[in-house]
């Protein structure tokens, strides 16, 4: 009797161990389900923001090359209505055939151009690249030929596309007012620029199906458009999002608007042209961006279903494992170890960080002041940096970065040494048992084999990066090291503030 109470007791006292790895198990389980579902709630998530991310790239880079391509036909046209403006000094008759003789030569040998023209103060028709011209053809009625009557500006104007009087078809007219020698009102000269060019232009560029590609005047006025419509030219976009609200904030982006023209919500790259009154905007289809991130996230949803049926399955046998936890929470502290290496080195450059600096700053002073010893500290930053962000776009800043932790790495030998980014575009190098003049020289070393690079940079003085550097060395006297950190940061202020790329001791 009293071994079968024994055996109740055993029992009894082994299922109440067993309930709590048993409730651990179900917990960690669920914890395991749960966690399945959050990973698949982030990936689904950041696929989706990757793929509008990617398609923010296409129709940036699209509006940009449609954009120059844009100013670079202008241009052309441009080029040529000077130089007809420059022989209408002379109106006599031959002096005019030959001038028309040359714009016949132009107008052949230029693909966007469809005709050249040259109208008098009262809109009658002077010369012409067509072999006819309409008897008392007069175009005063024309908005270009009214706009430059009316205006002194004697810069280019772009008008609304319209039907040509002479041939029938559709052209973009490019127009410039003409003045005399005493400066009044002399005549118009007008390039049309054909509207096929336009369409031709567009047709290179992959866009889906529901895509749109559009040239519009600032208004919001359509003059050319894929896919084309005869309807649409001359359409106005003044009421949607683009003109309405993005332009007048920024003159170039990236946005998602749903079109007043059809209802199709497009991931639009827009730019404001700098030398003409245009915009140009090309878009691909919010259902077509995101239709591989739908199917591979219904791809993904299956899988996630089985995994948790099988993480369903198995469960049972999980709590098994529960005595190899000692093993994972090895594997655990192998990757805090991990971690906390990674937590003193930047990600960007692999240089150690900031966090990193203050802790061997603090010990290197203290040591510095024990044995009587110099302690240096160069700080430099890139100069002009944000002017370099402005233009060349943020990854660009970031290779930059890059390129001159490199330089860094590459002068900094001692084992003892330490290279830093600081912040942003800041670095720091800290040197150990160095006097003044091997900071000095290493600093001198480091900033010419930046400048060596050569890395473009329109905005500096030279035309590529550079960096100042500030250098500071002392034999500690007190317990407060920040006072290496503040005076060579002076030293570097002084150094931009003298004209940058330079290094300057502290004195």
């Amino acid at each position: 009797m009293d071994g079968n109470i024994d055996n109740i007791a055993e029992d009894n006292a082994l299922e109440s161990r067993r309930l709590p790895i048993l409730g651990v198990t179900i917990a960690f389980l669920m914890v395991v389900a749960v966690s399945i579902l959050g990973i698949y709630g982030l990936q689904v998530a950041s696929s989706k923001a990757h793929e509008l991310e990617q398609a923010r790239l296409v129709s940036g880079n699209l509006a940009l090359s449609i954009a120059q391509q844009a100013t670079d036909t202008f241009d052309e046209a441009n080029l040529i209505l000077e130089e007809l403006i420059e022989r209408l000094d002379d109106l006599s008759p031959e002096a005019l055939e030959k001038t028309q003789k040359l714009m016949k030569k132009r107008v052949a040998a230029t693909e966007q151009l469809h005709g050249l023209f040259f109208y008098d103060r009262q809109g009658n028709w002077v010369l012409t690249s067509f072999d006819y011209k309409p008897p008392k053809a007069n175009n005063s009625d024309r908005d270009y030929f009214k706009f430059h009557q009316e205006n002194a500006t004697l810069a280019p104007r772009v008008g609304e596309a319209l039907q040509s009087k002479t041939t029938g078809d559709w052209v973009i007219p490019f127009s410039r007012r003409v003045n005399d020698a005493d400066g009044n009102f002399k005549g118009v000269v007008l390039a049309t620029i054909k509207l096929a060019y336009f369409d031709t232009f567009f047709d290179r560029f992959s866009i889906d199906d529901k895509g749109a590609i559009f040239l519009a005047l600032p208004q919001g006025t359509i003059i050319a458009r894929r896919p084309f419509d005869e309807k649409l030219i001359g359409a106005s976009l003044a009421r949607g999002e683009i003109f309405s609200v993005h332009i007048p904030r920024a003159p170039a982006d990236t946005v998602m608007v749903k079109s007043i023209i059809d209802g199709v919500d497009r991931l639009f790259g827009y730019q404001v042209l700098h030398k003409y009154p245009l915009v140009v905007a090309a878009a691909n289809s919010r259902e077509s961006i995101l239709s591989r991130w739908r199917a591979d996230t219904y791809q993904l949803t299956a899988m996630i279903a089985v995994v948790l049926l099988i993480n369903l399955m198995i469960g049972i046998l999980l709590f098994k494992q529960v005595r190899k936890g000692l093993l994972v929470e090895g594997h655990l502290k192998k990757a805090r170890a991990e971690l906390q290496t990674l937590v003193l080195q930047d990600g960007l450059t692999g240089l150690a960080n900031r966090r990193h600096l203050e802790r061997n700053l603090e010990l290197e002073w203290r040591r510095a002041a024990r044995q009587r010893s110099s302690i240096s500290l160069i700080m430099l930053d890139i100069d002009h940096f944000k002017t370099f962000n402005d233009r060349y776009g943020h990854v660009a800043g970031d290779h930059c970065i890059c390129a001159v932790a490199q330089a860094i790495k590459q002068s900094v030998h001692r084992p003892s040494d330490l290279a830093v980014r600081y912040g942003g575009e800041e670095f720091a190098i800290l040197l150990p048992d160095t006097e003044p003049g091997g900071a000095y020289v290493l600093a001198e070393n480091i900033r010419l084999a930046v400048q060596a690079l050569a890395i473009d940079h329109a905005e500096n003085a030279g035309g590529v990066v550079t960096i100042s550097l500030g250098v500071y060395t002392c034999v500690p006297a007190s317990s407060d090291f920040n006072t290496l950190l503040t005076r060579a940061d002076s030293a570097l202020y002084m150094a931009k503030r003298s004209g940058r790329n330079q290094t300057v001791p502290s004195s």
